[in-house]
């Protein structure tokens, strides 16, 4: 299924001097390094030199929504991208496209190219634009968010997000443990074409705010599953060992949610309680700024009321 898929990154700089004039001296930002007209980013593989204004980036793999929150031009994107409700709009002249057919790629003539490490055709793409790609959860959400704000040259305004949606959902997470109570369990769960899906605290679907923002607990079965994993798959008998006091489900109509129709999910004290909470799995899916906006809110509504 769309996994998207995340050990710390070291981050150092790569100082470039000019000669003489100082509006010709470069400045460093973390791993960052600036000219005019260029910046050379640290990747992950090696510096990567990179257009300091990019107007025409393509996008491989979930970060897509990084990239529109910054403001930067998107001429090709994912498939996944395309499906997600809340892209729409945004993407509607913006074409799909995919690590196997390099010949669309060429064709935009993109002058930036963002993926994930499992990428196809790597070399191929390299050949038609600076391509920095990142391995899931190398470094968490937050920093992720981060790092492609150095490589687009928006990292000021990327950390200025960062340190105001942190505030935000700190302080959204003790509102929550105040009304739920601190002991607790909240448990994340999606179809997928056999099997439910149970998640850890760093694989989409709002389990990062859950848990780390807000630090709120899952059950206990959930850590010791699903925890270092990510991801769990569960069948629908021992559903009531993973399901927490409240339930998040993130839904698709297209996979099989037959468990719900049966007298154990039924038996669940959350279900019993009304403590299911349902969401459009095809906007829930990813950890970027768009989509962290809608689960914080769509958190708020739920646990407390707020729109």
């Amino acid at each position: 299924m769309k996994k998207l898929l995340f050990p710390l990154m070291l981050i150092f700089v790569l100082a470039l001097s000019a000669c003489g004039n100082s509006n010709n001296s470069s400045s460093n930002k973390g791993n960052q390094s600036t000219s005019s007209d260029t910046i050379t980013y640290q990747s992950e593989t090696g510096p990567v030199k990179l257009p300091a204004h990019p107007k025409r980036v393509v996008v491989l793999g979930s970060y897509t929504g990084n990239i529109i929150s910054l403001g930067v031009n998107l001429v090709g994107v994912d498939s996944w991208s395309k499906k997600n409700p809340r892209f729409q709009k945004k993407l509607a002249n913006v074409e799909e496209v995919s690590d196997e057919n390099v010949e669309k790629i060429m064709k935009l003539k993109p002058d930036v190219i963002i993926g994930l490490n499992n990428a196809k055709n790597v070399e191929k793409l390299k050949k038609i634009a600076p391509t920095v790609l990142f391995t899931y959860n190398k470094v968490d959400y937050l920093q992720q968010h981060i790092e492609i704000g150095k490589v687009l040259n928006k990292e000021k305004e990327a950390t200025a997000w960062v340190k105001d949606f942190k505030e935000r959902a700190t302080e959204a997470g003790k509102e929550i443990k105040t009304k739920i109570g601190k002991d607790a369990t909240v448990s994340v769960f999606e179809s997928g074409t056999k099997e439910l899906y149970v998640f850890g605290d760093a694989w989409g679907r709002g389990t990062e705010i859950l848990y780390q923002a807000m630090k709120l607990k899952m059950p206990k079965k959930v850590t010791e599953k699903a925890l270092k994993a990510g991801y769990y798959a569960v069948s629908q008998e021992v559903i009531p060992e993973f399901a927490g006091d409240y339930m998040i489900i993130s839904k698709n109509s297209a996979m099989d949610n037959s468990y719900q129709n049966s007298e154990i999910y039924k038996s669940i004290p959350a279900v019993k309680k009304h403590r299911v909470f349902e969401a459009n799995a095809e906007e829930f899916y990813f950890n970027d700024p768009l989509t962290l906006e809608y689960q914080l809110s769509f958190f708020k509504k739920h646990f407390l009321g707020k729109s």
